[in-house]
């Protein structure tokens, strides 16, 4: 999971984890969250999402941290819209409107960036990484978003032994353990997928369900 991993899957457009259109879960669950208008977002591994449209469009101010230059600029390009670009510590900043995605390391984002974040939407990078980085990812990511902060966490769940990732399975027990310290952890549904990802039960996966948690640090 190295980011030579990445940007070849952005390569090769080997992008499967891309949904064409927004997460009807954040749909579902954004707006109880009570961000207020103008709330600083933060987006980890955003890939070209439309989720970040989405928030922007509800009033959010978003920070989007994407490795892949090609994920970026398609972000941008698929949208009509030019961006202005400008380079700090954090990386490459490409912004237009409420929206700010990064091209860099989601690691090297500074503790000033992070902790002015109000809230946090993570589709697709928790379960993105393998054990070890997860347990790092929550500590140094996580771990420097400020108290009060609180977000969107949704994860996969399967056997893990039938399929390689990512994406990983990532279980309730799992993410309480590596939230406990810090985050009020709350489960807002469950449900089985299966029979709507064909690429799952292709590979042999027997069961597959998508888990949204509500996190909010203390």
């Amino acid at each position: 999971m190295e980011a030579d991993f990445w940007l070849q899957r952005w390569q090769e457009g080997r992008t499967g984890f891309h949904r064409a259109e927004v997460m009807p879960l954040l749909e579902k669950y954004w707006l109880a969250l009570g961000v207020p208008a103008g709330g600083r977002v933060f987006v980890p591994l955003a890939g070209k999402t439309l989720d970040m449209h989405w928030l922007a469009a509800r009033g959010m101010q978003v920070l989007g941290g994407e490795l892949s230059a090609l994920a970026v600029d398609a972000f941008f390009a698929e949208a009509g819209l030019a961006p202005d670009v400008s380079e700090d510590l954090d990386g490459v900043h490409h912004r237009a409107g409420a929206i700010d995605l990064v091209r860099g390391d989601v690691f090297a984002l500074s503790a000033t960036t992070l902790r002015a974040m109000d809230a946090f939407y993570d589709r697709a990078a928790l379960i993105a990484l393998p054990p070890a980085m997860r347990r790092r990812y929550v500590a140094e990511v996580y771990g420097k978003l400020p108290r009060g902060c609180r977000g969107l966490l949704i994860t996969l769940e399967y056997p893990q032994a039938q399929m390689d990732g990512p994406p990983f399975s990532v279980g309730e027990a799992e993410v309480r353990e590596l939230f406990a310290q810090d985050w009020a952890v709350e489960l807002l549904e469950r449900k089985d997928i299966l029979a709507h990802e064909p690429r799952f039960s292709d590979d042999g996966v027997t069961a597959l369900a998508t888990a949204v948690y509500r996190l909010q640090r203390g």
